[in-house]
């Protein structure tokens, strides 16, 4: 039985949390959840929980890196046995995709998101899976990184919670 990783994507500290840039890593809590994979374990460069699901091995993974130094965990998956880049899930935020959407993609660029960014340079490629959930982009003249940063308002809460339902069927999907 294969193993495959699921990396959410997201910045480590409570003070990133509730960001904007941690919606790779709020899917990952939601999946952790709902597969019952607690990620429990932690040793740098990684926290990370291990699991079976409809008879797939899966680690659950969340860098304990900034977002821009992503990357750095991919020497971890190899160690652990995950084949790369077929047996790899990306979940990370898209300032491209309007607040409440989301898309599935079987491999491609970052679209500038850094640590889908960081991740490409450490695969040498783009072809891995990955789930890109919609942010939107700040309309009010906010910077970017101040934006991304930022927490998510009530509204948006809303409709993020509203894509659980499709990025389950996206991830089950993914898993066969």
């Amino acid at each position: 039985m294969a193993l495959r990783a699921i990396v959410g994507l997201g910045n480590p500290g409570a003070e990133y949390q509730k960001t904007r840039h941690n919606a790779g890593k709020l899917f990952l809590d939601s999946l952790s959840e709902r597969l019952s994979i607690p990620l429990d374990r932690e040793k740098d460069p990684v926290r990370w929980g291990e699991g079976e699901w409809k008879g797939s091995r899966l680690l659950l993974v969340f860098p304990q890196t900034y977002m821009n130094l992503s990357g750095l965990i991919v020497p971890w998956l190899k160690k652990r046995g995950v084949h790369l880049p077929d047996d790899l899930l990306v979940l990370s935020d898209d300032l491209d995709l309007p607040v409440g959407t989301i898309r599935f993609r079987e491999k491609g660029a970052s679209g500038g998101q850094k640590g889908l960014s960081s991740m490409i340079a450490y695969l040498g490629s783009g072809n891995f899976a990955r789930i890109r959930i919609g942010i939107g982009r700040p309309l009010d003249g906010t910077p970017v990184s101040d934006y991304v940063l930022g927490s998510f308002k009530p509204e948006e809460r809303e409709a993020i919670g509203r894509l659980r339902d499709p990025f389950f069927s996206m991830f089950d999907h993914w898993c066969h």
